[in-house]
């Protein structure tokens, strides 16, 4: 909306008060420092709930052993599942937004826990260290890439998409050996990437101003897509 509508519709609403431009720059920065700030609690968050499953053993042996164990570690890790959709719906509302989302990454966080609860320390701090410079490195680019106007990676992505749907098809037909299958997590991770990309310019130009906590949640998931994704293909390396 331009000035000259906002001013337009203040004359006619009878207000002496000068319009404020729904979106100025400052207006889009305080959302992204907003977004970004959100993220960064999430990952916090994460970081302590994985920590403290990992520490934990008596916990990860009750939950892998037991029949109530087993039951408890389904519902914590379907509870993302069952709230994105109202997450979705009340992602606007506070502070039920806010709950549901402290639910959601509880529940992502937990099973983060549990899948380093079976790797090794150092494989572990490895996937951090390489996603940690991975996505500061791509919020950079995408900055960079915005001050310059280039849009490439939509087409970029298309491929990568290409590739990711027909490599597995080979490997039935013609069972490729292992190598191959880590050219093919390379490609996956090729492609959260690229998605993470995206998400950022989102952030940046598309989403409005109370679409924070989706946007939070959208950009939190590729993030521990691209940490999963690095933690099985080192853990695998090793292996």
């Amino acid at each position: 909306m331009s000035d000259q509508s906002l001013l337009k519709t203040d004359i006619e609403s009878g207000s002496s008060d000068p319009p404020i431009p729904e979106y100025s720059p400052e207006h889009r920065w305080s959302f992204i420092r907003k977004v970004y700030s959100i993220v960064a609690m999430q990952l916090l968050f994460t970081a302590a709930v994985g920590a403290a499953v990992v520490s934990c053993q008596p916990l990860v042996t009750f939950m892998t052993t037991t029949t109530a164990g087993y039951a408890c570690y389904a519902l914590i890790i379907l509870s993302p599942l069952i709230t994105i959709c109202p997450l979705y719906c009340y992602a606007e509302r506070h502070p039920v937004n806010y709950v549901l989302l402290g639910i959601f990454t509880f529940g992502i966080s937990f099973g983060v826990g549990m899948a380093c609860a079976f790797t090794s320390a150092r494989v572990v701090l490895e996937a951090i260290i390489l996603t940690s410079a991975v996505v500061v490195s791509l919020l950079l680019f995408t900055f960079w890439a915005a001050r310059k106007g280039y849009e490439f990676w939509v087409f970029f992505l298309c491929g990568v998409v290409t590739v990711l749907i027909v490599a597995p098809i080979i490997q039935i037909f013609f069972c490729l050996v292992k190598f191959n299958m880590m050219i093919y997590a390379s490609l996956s991770a090729i492609i959260f990437c690229a998605y993470i990309v995206i998400n950022i310019e989102l952030v940046m130009v598309r989403y409005t101003y109370d679409e924070y906590i989706w946007a939070a949640v959208v950009l939190y998931l590729d993030i521990i897509r691209l940490f999963l994704l690095f933690l099985r293909a080192l853990a695998d390396r090793r292996r």
